[in-house]
């Protein structure tokens, strides 16, 4: 099995197809055509894909076998209706062959490239498995919402994967001891006792680890019912803004943590007080759970170099998929400006927005933070 930092090459479309099914799968898991255009190319291994989560239906941490990811090679969304999740993309072991040190030279990296008939053949295929008629609603398919089915369950407490993490060179000794004895800290509210003692136990420790960041897990300052603020910058891609403190952010959520619909993730909390570029304005994105084209009303943002680390995710901590978290503007400030009051839209305002937004941008990984703040 391949491990992080080895060079391989993706083999032809010819040799993909060859290993696929009449959907165009393997071990379940689909070859989209948005990975047609890595054909050929060499590329490093940037994290072995054994260890995921569940960000469909959040039934706990997943296994896969036989699979990797290559440095950042995300999905574009071109032949799934400009979905803008951009997802890491599996590849599998078998769409993959090594390059040793003597063969890499030589080789530019560019792709080969098919005849013609070959690549529209294939490329057509693929794409008619993109998506299905049902009741007259088109449902799209891809390596997100056919997780489930490419992978099993997977035991967040096991030791193997916490050693194949290491081995894989997925993570260091001191990144698997950091993060699980935090997690274990957390684990100690649900004995029953001393629930405030632990809490303060864990922020202690969570201080001493991190250089002075507080508990992720706090919860949001508005009861549940009250609108949330909205509020709009109209920020655009290139920009640079600052992600608030976590304190700020409290205050732009309600007792679940939300905002208008939009989950706040424990794994945010690194980022608060950084400073970012816009990497896009997310408006649609596939519902994994259900394949369906969702519309946001109002644009989530993504911000450059940020991404989901699964240091807080207990069910499958370190997980390796690096998904790209969404942010509510009025947890940003364009970077040199004062940030503004979040709780200066209005009540109603806030409340209709939250309305109408409804379950706000699916596919952000859940926190566990409503297992206190409930």
């Amino acid at each position: 099995m391949f491990r992080t930092g080895d060079l391989v090459e993706v083999r032809s479309r010819e040799e993909i197809l060859a290993t696929l099914d009449a959907l165009g799968r393997l071990d379940n898991l689909p070859f989209m055509p948005e990975m047609l255009r890595f054909c050929g190319r060499r590329m490093r291994v940037s994290r072995a894909a054994h260890k995921t989560c569940d960000s469909a239906t959040y039934s706990g941490g997943r296994y896969m076998r036989d699979a990797v990811f290559l440095e950042d090679a995300r999905c574009d969304g071109a032949a799934h209706a400009g979905c803008q999740a951009r997802c890491l993309i599996f590849w599998k072991a078998a769409w993959l062959k090594p390059v040793s040190t003597a063969e890499a030279a030589p080789k530019s990296g560019a792709p080969v490239i098919d005849a013609p008939s070959q690549t529209d053949a294939i490329a057509a295929m693929l794409d008619r498995a993109t998506r299905a008629d049902v009741d007259g609603e088109v449902r799209y398919r891809c390596q997100a919402t056919e997780h489930l089915a490419a992978t099993t369950p997977l035991r967040g407490w096991a030791p193997w994967h916490f050693i194949r993490d290491v081995r894989s060179g997925n993570a260091r000794v001191r990144d698997v001891l950091r993060v699980t004895l935090l997690a274990a800290i957390w684990q100690l509210r649900n004995v029953g006792i001393g629930w405030r003692l632990s809490i303060a136990l864990y922020d202690r420790v969570h201080r001493v680890l991190t250089g002075g960041v507080r508990d992720p897990f706090r919860c949001g300052q508005l009861p549940e019912g009250q609108g949330t603020p909205d509020v709009r910058l109209g920020l655009q891609p290139g920009e640079w803004v600052e992600v608030l403190s976590h304190d700020r952010i409290l205050a732009t959520l309600n007792t679940r943590n939300r905002n208008r619909g939009l989950a706040y993730n424990p794994e945010l909390t690194p980022f608060c007080g950084q400073r970012h570029r816009v990497e896009q304005r997310v408006t649609r994105i596939i519902e994994e759970s259900s394949g369906r084209m969702l519309t946001f009303q109002n644009a989530c943002i993504t911000l450059e170099g940020v991404y989901c680390r699964a240091h807080y995710t207990h069910y499958s901590l370190l997980c390796s998929r690096k998904i790209v978290p969404y942010f509510r503007e009025a947890w940003l400030t364009r970077a040199g400006q004062a940030a503004t009051d979040p709780a200066g839209t209005t009540a109603a305002a806030a409340a209709s927005m939250e309305a109408a937004e409804g379950a706000g941008c699916a596919g952000q990984p859940v926190g566990t933070a409503r297992d206190r703040c409930a």
